[in-house]
Formats: structure tokens, C-alpha cells, sequence
């Protein structure tokens, strides 16, 4: 009896003591009434937050895709897509508790390409080596690169800028072309120099996740795989849990959501029956997030 008292003892001791959780963004269609959140204590098993806590301005007013980052001064960096087409760029505000958010801007990265169609899924990663932010995404820019089977306005490749501050940006520059129309890229760091891009080949016969490595987070990714999810999956998100990398996904098919467990990126575990994701979550990032500032922000909203 005291040994099964000291383990349940030593069980919440340990819980107690655990100081990060992980924050998941999405949004809920159709995407107009702005930012959802979810946490989770174990990367796992995800807890609604609910949604309102950034109604979208910027540009076409939609929020689609938010993808979250934190800096080395605790404040959060949020971007968006905006519209489905016609916008050159992505909507972009910070925080810092995710509650009381900067006004919303309008950030026109690819305002000097007159012919581009949209700009799909804006994706955020903290750059440490180099104290920026690298902020990718998908655009279309019809006839500029072979097409295969892909209609010209739907032949997707990845562009890149960076930032220090959100105030001043590289120019637009390819961050990505694998030869085939390819979205909803994201960048995980598994240790200096050693980088892994999770990416959606949108091709007609594909539209699945595969993985690419680099020995530098702007490229060239390399060595693509086979694909690891099935047919109409997208939306991808990594996180680090414990020895583990976990990577959602949106199977947008069936309406649900799905993930898998790897170590190295080369061998994948479909865990999409250990998950529990709330209902009609839609495409966002995961980050850590100390429980101090998920208190504040379960009581602040």
C-alpha cells in the first residue's frame, strides 16, 4: 500500500514539476472569425482553447494557416494567409501572452512579381544561428517553372525572406524547387547544421508529405523521401517530444487529423489512433510553451 502511495506521490511530483506544454494554432473554417488555440501536456492529447483571439484585417480578411514563432525575447510572431487569391502576402501581428495582440499588418513580400496568383501558408522558424526569422511559403507564378500535370495557376514553388525586427525583410528570393508543384513546407532544426524540410508534394497523383534534408536552413534541401503519409494529406507540423519527433498532419479528405512518430525521418509510425485533436482544428504550428504563459493564457482570454 505505501509503495503504491509513494508512486502516485512521486507520478504528481513529476507532473508538477514538468514546465512546458506545447501550443498548436489553427483556425476553423471558412477562416473568418480569426485564431485558435490548443495546448497539450504531452504532445499528444490536445485541450481546445477556443477561437477569437485575433480576428483577421489584414488583407483579404481571412485567417488561414497561422503559423507561430517565439524570439529570444519571449514575444510571439504570428503570420497568416490571407486570401485564397489575389493577395501578394501574408498578414503578420505579435504578443506577448497571446492574448493582447500589436495591430495587424500587411506584409507584401511578393509585390514585385505582377503575375504571381497567391501566397499560400506562410511558415515561421527562428533562426538561432543567425538571430532572424525565416519566413517561407508557397506561390504561383504561372509559367515560370514546368508544370507536369499541374494547371499553371496551381504549379506551386517556395519562396523565402527574412527578418530581424518585422520591419525590414530580404527581398523575395526561391527557397525551393523540387521539380514538381510542392506547398505547406516547415523547417525543423535537429542540431546545428542539420536541418529537415517537411513538405506536401501537391502534384495531381501525390498530394502526400514527404521529408528533405540540408546542411543549412536556407538550402538546397536534398535526398527527398517517399512519401510517409497517404493520399490528400497536408497541413504538416513538427514537434520535438522527448526523444521524439511527432509530425501532424490535416487529412483533409477524411476530415481528420493524423500523425506520425520518427527519431531519424527516414522510418515513420502512424500514431494517428494515440492522438486526440479537437474538432474541426485546421492547419497550424506547434511550439513549447512554458506553463507560466499558458496559465496566464487559459485566465486571460
Amino acid at each position: 500500500m505505501n509503495r503504491i502511495f509513494l508512486t502516485i506521490i512521486l507520478a504528481i511530483f513529476s507532473f508538477s514539476c514538468r514546465k512546458q506544454s506545447w501550443l498548436f494554432t489553427s483556425f476553423r473554417e471558412p477562416a473568418t472569425d480569426g485564431l485558435h488555440l490548443a495546448y497539450s501536456d504531452d504532445g499528444y492529447h490536445w485541450n481546445d482553447l477556443g477561437g477569437g483571439y485575433l480576428k483577421p484585417e489584414a488583407g483579404g480578411k481571412l485567417m488561414r494557416d497561422p503559423s507561430i514563432a517565439r524570439g529570444k525575447d519571449g514575444t510571439f510572431h504570428l503570420v497568416w494567409t490571407t486570401n485564397w487569391k489575389g493577395d501578394k502576402g501574408f498578414g503578420y501581428a505579435h504578443s506577448k501572452d497571446l492574448v493582447r495582440w500589436s495591430a495587424q499588418r500587411f506584409l507584401p513580400v511578393m509585390e514585385h512579381e505582377a503575375e504571381v496568383v497567391n501566397v499560400w501558408a506562410p511558415e515561421l522558424f527562428f533562426d538561432e544561428e543567425n538571430d532572424r526569422f525565416v519566413i517561407i511559403w508557397a506561390s504561383t507564378i504561372p509559367f515560370k517553372f514546368p508544370k507536369g500535370e499541374e494547371d499553371e495557376r496551381n504549379n506551386h514553388r517556395m519562396y523565402y525572406v527574412t527578418t530581424k525586427d518585422f520591419q525590414t525583410f530580404s527581398k523575395a528570393a526561391l527557397f525551393l524547387d523540387p521539380g514538381f508543384s510542392v506547398i505547406d513546407c516547415v523547417i525543423a532544426k535537429r542540431k546545428r547544421a542539420d536541418y529537415v524540410l517537411v513538405l506536401k508534394d501537391n502534384t495531381r497523383p501525390q498530394r502526400n508529405i514527404k521529408v528533405a534534408f540540408s546542411d543549412n536552413v536556407l538550402g538546397p534541401y536534398q535526398s527527398i523521401s517517399e512519401p510517409f503519409t497517404g493520399f490528400l494529406t497536408e497541413g504538416p507540423t513538427v514537434a520535438k517530444v522527448g526523444d521524439d519527433w511527432l509530425i501532424y498532419f490535416d487529412q483533409y479528405r477524411d476530415k481528420t487529423y493524423g500523425a506520425v512518430r520518427t527519431k531519424d525521418f527516414k522510418t515513420f509510425t502512424n500514431i494517428s489512433k494515440e492522438i486526440t485533436i479537437p474538432k474541426d482544428h485546421k492547419h497550424g504550428t506547434i511550439i513549447p510553451i512554458d506553463r507560466k504563459t499558458l496559465k496566464h493564457l487559459k485566465a486571460g482570454k
